[in-house]
């Protein structure tokens, strides 16, 4: 049963049916405050997941047998295999059953945000000097990269927040990227399990900023492995860059929000330098979205 609407389990620990004050409703088929009468001598014990658990057993179930599920409906799957995975069971052959496919359309946004466990997310601080976007995806680098989000900040410092999906295969991969980042003195600190993080600041992070002779660019690039790599490259001429969005939907095209300083006497190189990118993109300097939300100031 779902963590926040464990009636049961908090029933079986105590011996009686016990009522909860409130109970989560993400998994809405199976949040009752009381449970039946004859259900604590019906089981042997429960377990309980997560709404990130139930999103991944959503999508297992859709990859595995082309079947939405509601949440409540994938309670089973998302129990099962946090159970086989606690008890190290191999070998084996197990039953979840499912049932439930009232899935609201808009909710599947939210499924989709939370269901990949295989992604993990970071901040980073990093020193505000050329080069160092580079270096630190090169540490990286070659797992895929999710998500980037900078603004500037200060002239000495940058915080970055960042998610990449670790190297299924090698062993506390993730802990061995943190490791390698601290050393080459990069601090950063794990937002993975973060709810403000996941659900709020990703999308607030970088926020207003004052800085001098920004243009802001939307830029376009086919979605392949290594694209955002060599897109990052390619930016790197002799022009600062203060603010840096990206977000991987799941589209044929990455979509990159780049703020970059551009002083009047670079004008025309600068725009040399953009056609030669080879990217589509769009100026949004005049943006009042970009006044409004990005910057202080003029």
């Amino acid at each position: 049963e779902a963590s926040d609407a464990a009636g049961m389990t908090a029933s079986l620990k105590e011996g009686k049916i016990v009522t909860l004050d409130n109970v989560g409703l993400f998994a809405d088929g199976a949040a009752v405050k009381t449970i039946g009468d004859g259900n604590v001598q019906s089981v042997d014990g429960m377990v309980t997941v997560s709404t990130d658990q139930i999103c991944n057993a959503i999508k297992l179930s859709y990859n595995d047998a082309r079947v939405v599920l509601e949440p409540a409906g994938a309670l089973a799957i998302a129990g099962l295999k946090k159970y086989v995975a606690e008890h190290n069971l191999t070998g084996q052959t197990m039953v979840a059953i499912t049932s439930g496919a009232n899935m609201d359309f808009d909710r599947l946004r939210f499924v989709s945000e939370r269901a990949d466990e295989s992604e993990q997310t970071l901040s980073v601080t990093i020193p505000e000097r050329a080069g160092a976007f580079r270096e630190l995806y090169s540490l990286i680098w070659p797992r895929n990269v999710t998500e980037f989000s900078y603004r500037y900040e200060t002239e000495s410092m940058a915080n970055i927040l960042i998610s990449f999906q670790p190297v299924m295969n090698i062993e506390n991969d993730f802990n061995s990227v943190m490791d390698k980042l601290r050393d080459n003195g990069f601090p950063c600190l794990d937002l993975s399990n973060n709810e403000l993080a996941k659900v709020h600041v990703r999308h607030l992070a970088g926020g207003r900023s004052v800085v001098s002779s920004e243009r802001l660019f939307r830029f376009d690039f086919p979605e392949s492995p290594g694209a955002l790599q060599r897109f990052l490259l390619a930016l790197e001429g002799d022009w600062n860059v203060s603010l840096f969005h990206y977000r991987n939907h799941g589209d044929d095209f990455g979509r990159v929000l780049v703020g970059i300083q551009v002083p009047d006497e670079d004008r025309e190189r600068f725009g040399d330098f953009l056609q030669s990118l080879g990217y589509r993109y769009v100026e949004e300097s005049h943006n009042p979205v970009y006044k409004t939300f990005l910057r202080n100031g003029r």
